[in-house]
């Protein structure tokens, strides 16, 4: 069916954020295909400065589990914020070891491997988003990447929350957050689960 945008996420205590909700498929099959069912992988997804990172902490802390973060945000703390278009390969691979490390420990791990939930702060549509908007292209592994992996859910966060300066952050004007928005539910939207 098609998901329902406008949804609200709401959890006990001062998380509060909305969010589009979509229905999880049932176990072992996405697309009409088999698939591996466990760990649900879940993603956040939006414009910088909507609370992604708050709500996948907040999420997994609440339901027992971890969560991958932006791999982007360390590459370009390391390697300072003029970055290349060839840096967003980099940061898209880095993305995606950090996400197979915590795929295994969701797995593995005895704390986390029965909650069966890891909560993915950014994916390799952020990376085709980031590329596109700032280069006008994309690099083609990250787009095998998209091709490839399978995700559960996205959570899409709207630019309802009022922008927060930091040294990585590019676009403090809510015009264009509201574009990038757009693009992300554009891709949301179209996503098969």
């Amino acid at each position: 069916g098609q998901p329902r945008v406008g949804a609200v996420l709401r959890l006990p205590g001062r998380v509060r954020h909305g969010a589009p909700v979509h229905r999880i498929p049932g176990p072992g099959r996405q697309r009409g295909r088999p698939v591996a069912s466990l760990p649900r992988r879940i993603v956040l997804t939006g414009s910088e400065s909507t609370g992604k990172t708050t709500l996948a902490a907040a999420l997994a802390a609440r339901l027992g589990t971890i969560w991958v973060p932006e791999y982007a945000r360390e590459y370009l703390e390391k390697n300072g914020t003029s970055y290349q278009y060839e840096d967003l390969e980099k940061i898209a691979a880095g993305q995606l070891t950090l996400e197979e490390k915590y795929l295994d420990d969701v797995k593995n791990h005895p704390t986390y491997k029965d909650n069966h939930l890891l909560f993915i702060d950014t994916d390799m549509y952020v990376m085709k988003v980031w590329c596109e908007y700032v280069f006008g292209k994309c690099h083609p592994f990250i787009l095998d990447q998209i091709v490839e992996r399978k995700y559960d859910l996205y959570l899409l966060c709207n630019t309802d929350l009022p922008w927060v300066k930091d040294q990585l952050r590019e676009y403090p004007d809510l015009q264009t957050r509201q574009e990038l928005y757009l693009m992300y539910k554009d891709i949301v939207l179209n996503q098969p689960v």
